[in-house]
């Protein structure tokens, strides 16, 4: 049920904001508070947990392979990745509620090289207040939720990355 309502508010977002309003839906908390826990199998069955990363800022990148905004903020993500990778900072994503084909199909088409984690039955989503995809969140080394972003970005834009960065301890 958590992922139909996804869809739904995802293609909201898609008709109603676009990216023209992707800035305003970024919300800072403050305080930050604790990420809930998961552990995912990436696209080689290893095993990835919220832990794994504690001590390093983490992007989290809820998204689906059906979701247009999704798809085309990948490449982004990706160089992204490729830019700050080195830096101490982490990146995932998070597909939600499909299996290892349909994911696996859409790498075939998008070379994504940082790790994508499947929660195929969408517990960590039900877990994570997800209103839309792509919804993402930065979390700080203590592993607390700092910023969440509704909508897609360009990842690579130097701004976005500056403000990962100056989480780094």
């Amino acid at each position: 049920m958590k992922i139909l309502q996804i869809f739904v508010a995802s293609l909201m977002c898609l008709g109603v904001f676009g990216k023209s309003h992707a800035a305003q839906l970024t919300r800072e908390f403050d305080p930050p508070f604790p990420a809930q826990a998961f552990s995912l199998i990436d696209l080689d069955e290893n095993v990835h947990t919220l832990a794994d990363f504690k001590g390093k800022p983490l992007i989290v990148n809820f998204w689906a392979t059906w979701c247009p905004p999704c798809r085309a903020e990948m490449p982004s993500m990706e160089r992204a990745w490729q830019k700050i990778e080195s830096e101490g900072i982490a990146m995932i994503g998070i597909n939600v509620g499909e299996d290892f084909d349909q994911v696996f199909g859409f790498t075939a088409d998008i070379d994504v090289s940082f790790p994508l984690l499947l929660d195929v039955d969408g517990q960590v989503t039900n877990d994570w207040p997800i209103q839309g995809l792509p919804t993402t969140y930065i979390l700080n080394p203590d592993g607390e939720m700092v910023y969440r972003m509704i909508g897609s970005r360009e990842w690579d834009d130097e701004t976005l990355l500056d403000a990962i960065r100056d989480l780094r301890q």
